[in-house]
């Protein structure tokens, strides 16, 4: 998991290595306060993620869903799984990402029997709560795995232990009957809603139209709407300012180009109205931004 400025290919697929090749695991603790606009904006990524909110409470969208994960809660994504995260307040959430070819290799009886059925099936993610005896018990696990990140002896050992009890209990109580394939309504409209995304990340410099965003996806305009609507709950419009506004910030605190040539420079013809909604978005004007970042 990261968040502002994270890297994605072309279909939002984050390009940071968690982990590596010989050790595909990566532990995080972050307070999603801290990032701007109070949000790990979306993402994906083939490795499975695990959260949990050790104090506040996080609110997340995985997909077309939306729940707030209280204090004391967690959280399991499965492979693939457009996701952000969001909070009022401080919310700190310790969180693995990782390859579930660590725990077997993918030619093995060991993935074939418990792993893979896990990963395709139709369950995009899972909140763990602390009053279902079997869901406390796999919060128990990812709190043991959290506190191993901090030894130094045998924890790579210890951790494949805890995960490898941890997708046992995933494998038992998961509904593994339907498959992500057996479904392709939501997965088609993911699809497309990241390749549209993505057309915007890659093209927002220039003057766009939602005939634009909606021709990279091959769909009508009507389409694009309903697809960004019913999937993150605004217009492709929207979230191309949206975007902007993110890469003006970025630029704001990684140079020192006038806020008129920032403007320009991430799509904005008019400074006048760049300013009124970056104001808007981030509370500030953009000179404020760069003085409180810098």
């Amino acid at each position: 998991m990261n968040g502002f400025g994270t890297k994605t290919d072309e279909t939002l697929r984050e390009m940071v290595q968690h982990g590596n090749d010989r050790y595909p695991f990566k532990y995080y603790l972050e307070d999603i306060w801290d990032f701007d606009f109070h949000r790990i904006d979306w993402h994906w990524h083939r490795e499975m993620e695990m959260v949990y909110v050790k104090k506040g409470a996080a609110i997340c969208r995985v997909g077309t869903d939306q729940m707030e994960i209280p204090e004391g809660g967690g959280l399991f994504i499965n492979s693939g799984i457009l996701h952000r995260f969001e909070a009022q307040g401080s919310a700190i959430i310790p969180n693995i990402v990782f390859s579930p070819a660590l725990l077997a290799s993918e030619n093995s009886l060991l993935y074939e029997k418990y792993i893979r059925p896990v990963v395709d099936c139709a369950t995009a993610f899972k909140v763990f709560r602390a009053d279902v005896p079997w869901e406390s018990e796999a919060l128990r696990l990812l709190r043991e795995v959290f506190a191993l990140q901090a030894a130094s002896d045998v924890r790579e050992l210890a951790t494949v232990r805890h995960l490898m009890e941890l997708w046992q209990t995933l494998y038992e109580h998961l509904d593994l009957s339907e498959t992500a394939r057996d479904s392709q309504g939501p997965d088609l409209r993911q699809a497309r809603l990241r390749i549209m995304m993505q057309f915007i990340h890659d093209n927002y410099a220039r003057e766009l139209t939602l005939e634009d965003i909606a021709s990279s996806a091959s769909v009508g305009k009507s389409s694009a709407l309903n697809i960004f609507q019913s999937c993150i709950h605004l217009s492709p419009v929207a979230y191309l300012i949206q975007y902007r506004l993110s890469q003006a910030a970025r630029f704001l605190c990684s140079t020192r180009e006038t806020v008129t040539a920032i403007a320009g420079k991430v799509g904005f013809s008019n400074p006048g109205y760049f300013c009124r909604k970056f104001r808007q978005s981030y509370r500030m004007t953009p000179s404020e931004y760069r003085i409180k970042r810098s």
